[in-house]
């Protein structure tokens, strides 16, 4: 026995520095792959972010015949005391948790409908796409063409149809909290096919003899539901929250073609917009970037942070 384990130790010594070795290669050929990936992100994503930081701590302005002069943090002081961009900083946050919480929960519904064996499934599967498919430029111009007060559909249908409403309402030109609700219905209508795409993929790769173990042991479907499907998901569920907290707090093209620069309804893109394009100030529009960018990180930091716990 000794003599046996003893041989096990040296066959170990023997082949350890050769597993090393061939990790070590494997590792050197994974980066020489990445590099190029590497070099091409540095170039279209570092240097544009490192450019903006720097534009940030200066006076620029676009167009101009002066020199940039270096003003330090004076943006950044200006702009925590801005409340223009505070209230755009409310605004897409609202904005964020309304629809990832309703494109989340309408996405899982789907998802679970279209995961399960029905006549035409597969056409169903392709036109729930069909809204994700529209540009979103085309969309909301469709959509507010809909909410307009005067020859809109949603009108015609409460006021002169179904007699809900006593007179039209002007859902883009209303109130802050109508016209916020009014373009996340048009956010949620465009997006949810996509959270469910994401989440029947997720679905499509949990084992049905799990189920069948599960309908031996007499479990309902709402116990598959909470004690099987739920936790086999929530890395799908993750990566489908990951993608549209993000987008949805860069949220620009449709708030700008549904409200334009209307003051009450800017999210911090549209802000940041107006300062680097028409206002020409390259310095301040700049510092609001990083601003975002800096907010969007600690999203992701968070997000990863769940990810590799729940992963655990």
């Amino acid at each position: 026995m000794s003599q046996q384990v003893a041989g096990s130790k040296a066959i170990a010594r023997v082949t350890t520095p050769a597993r090393n070795a061939l990790t070590q290669s494997q590792e050197r050929l994974a980066w020489i792959f990445l590099a190029p990936t590497l070099a091409v992100v540095a170039f279209v994503a570092v240097y544009p972010l490192i450019q903006t930081i720097w534009l940030s701590l200066t006076n620029a302005r676009l167009g101009s015949v002066q020199p940039a002069a270096f003003v330090g943090l004076h943006n950044y002081r200006m702009l925590f005391q801005d409340i223009f961009f505070r209230d755009a900083v409310w605004i897409t946050v609202i904005f964020t948790f309304i629809t990832v919480f309703f494109e989340f929960v309408l996405g899982l519904i789907i998802a679970l409908v279209i995961n399960s064996n029905f006549k035409g499934r597969g056409p169903m599967r392709a036109a729930m796409l069909i809204p994700w498919a529209i540009p979103t430029v085309i969309s909301a111009q469709m959509w507010k063409w809909m909410y307009n007060d005067i020859f809109g559909v949603f009108n015609d249908l409460l006021v002169t149809r179904l007699g809900i409403l006593e007179r039209p309402l002007a859902f883009v030109a209303a109130n802050q909290t109508l016209a916020l609700f009014s373009i996340a219905a048009v956010d949620i209508w465009k997006t949810t096919p996509f959270i469910a795409l994401l989440l029947l993929a997720g679905l499509q790769v949990i084992p049905g003899d799990i189920y069948e173990a599960a309908d031996v042991d007499g479990a309902n479907k709402i116990q598959q539901f909470f004690s099987i499907t739920l936790p086999l998901l929530r890395p799908a569920i993750l990566v489908a929250l990951i993608f549209r907290t993000l987008d949805s707090l860069r949220v620009f093209d449709v708030f700008y073609v549904m409200f334009g620069a209307r003051p009450d309804m800017q999210t911090m893109a549209v802000y940041a917009q107006q300062y680097l394009v028409n206002f020409s100030n390259l310095g301040y529009g700049s510092a609001i970037c990083v601003v975002i960018f800096l907010i969007i990180a600690i999203f992701v930091g968070v997000y990863v942070n769940v990810f590799k716990v729940e992963e655990a």
